[in-house]
């Protein structure tokens, strides 16, 4: 392939520091790995955000967490046929291949896609109006979101968005027939978070009070 390049000297060098302090005190647990595969507890579904790191925040290592991240952690409807694949596989083989007990979605604070449908939804602009072909119409999905919103204030509006967008994620997850069966037979548990990155508070969502509780 002619315009794949070599890695950058940086990352390579970070690789060989890994390699000889982090990947060797964990050496057996790797190899556990490698021979007997993963066995996941949880799918951790995620924005894209570089700031965002679901094994930090929850304190996990290497094979612990199924992961998929995609812009604004949005789960599609469920739509075999549609051209929305990738979280849909995602979810598809974590639950029933590797049958995780708990998939937790995790929005966060400043988010990029969030951010921009509520500037799409506040200004009326359709995704064909927009300049990314790709982002705007995945945002699509979460203009649902925008009309639930009840704070007044901008920031507080936005963070909002991201956490009822975590909601309609998890509703979403519910029409997928493999999921609400899983639910109902008590082997899943659906879970929706919210990270604050300046603070690093995490908030969960309880079904009781219906809120966002700080954990």
């Amino acid at each position: 392939m002619k315009h794949a390049v070599a890695l950058p000297t940086d990352l390579i060098l970070g690789y060989q520091s890994w390699k000889k302090d982090g990947f060797e005190r964990q050496s057996s647990r790797y190899l556990e790995l490698a021979e007997k595969g993963q066995s996941p507890s949880a799918m951790v579904i995620s924005c894209c955000d570089s700031r965002v790191q679901a094994t930090e925040i929850f304190g996990t290592g290497s094979g612990e967490f199924f992961l998929h991240r995609n812009v604004a952690n949005l789960v599609p409807p469920y739509a075999p046929n549609s051209d929305f694949h990738g979280t849909s596989a995602a979810v598809e083989y974590a639950v029933k291949a590797l049958k995780v007990q708990h998939l937790i979605v995790l929005g966060h604070s400043q988010c990029g896609g969030v951010q921009a449908c509520y500037d799409m939804c506040s200004d009326g602009v359709s995704a064909e109006e927009v300049e990314f072909e790709f982002v705007g119409h995945w945002l699509e999905m979460l203009r649902p979101a925008f009309e639930r919103i009840e704070a007044q204030e901008g920031n507080t509006r936005i963070a909002e968005m991201g956490q009822k967008g975590v909601l309609g994620s998890l509703e979403n997850l519910m029409l997928f027939p493999f999921v609400a069966e899983a639910v109902a037979a008590k082997k899943l548990s659906l879970h929706g978070a919210w990270h604050d990155i300046g603070s690093g508070n995490l908030f969960a969502y309880n079904p009781d009070s219906q809120i966002f509780e700080p954990q």
